[in-house]
């Protein structure tokens, strides 16, 4: 394959990811909760660097849209730990410990909650979640991206 080739497939990769997670918010009714958000700029970053590697053809902006990949890749995981229990998320969007909250500081912590939990999965196919998926599909962009940036030409 060309290096235009990859770039165009790493690039349409990370469309077509915002425009799922765009479609599971708007059309599916599941809102994002704020690591789902995290997830996407960095996809918003890959297509623009993208299109601007298609257009400049500079072999750096494709191991930039690698280091993307590999952030969209790396907020995945981090948000599929969450989801699983394997660590604890940011206490803005998971149940975190109530253990030694009086009952005035547990009703502030419930009255800021946010209304989408990053700890628990909205949705899942095949036992993967949206953030499971989401870390897979990266590393497979991040592929492409690593494949164009050694290509010549």
């Amino acid at each position: 394959m060309t290096r235009k080739l990859l770039v165009g497939c790493a690039l349409l990769g990370s469309a077509a990811l915002l425009a799922g997670a765009f479609a599971f918010q708007h059309l599916g009714g599941l809102a994002p909760c704020k690591m789902c958000i995290w997830q996407r700029y960095p996809h918003v970053a890959a297509v623009a660097l993208g299109l601007a590697a298609l257009g400049l053809g500079y072999r750096g902006l494709a191991w930039l849209g690698a280091a993307a990949a590999a952030v969209a890749a790396a907020l995945g995981l981090y948000h599929t730990g969450v989801e699983r229990g394997w660590w604890e998320g940011p206490s803005t969007c998971s149940s975190g410990s109530i253990s030694g909250l009086s009952a005035d500081d547990l009703l502030e912590q419930i009255m800021a909650a946010p209304l989408v939990r990053c700890d628990e999965v909205a949705w899942s196919l095949l036992g993967l979640s949206m953030a499971s998926w989401n870390a897979v599909l990266s590393l497979i962009l991040m592929a492409l991206w690593i494949a164009a940036a050694r290509r010549g030409g």
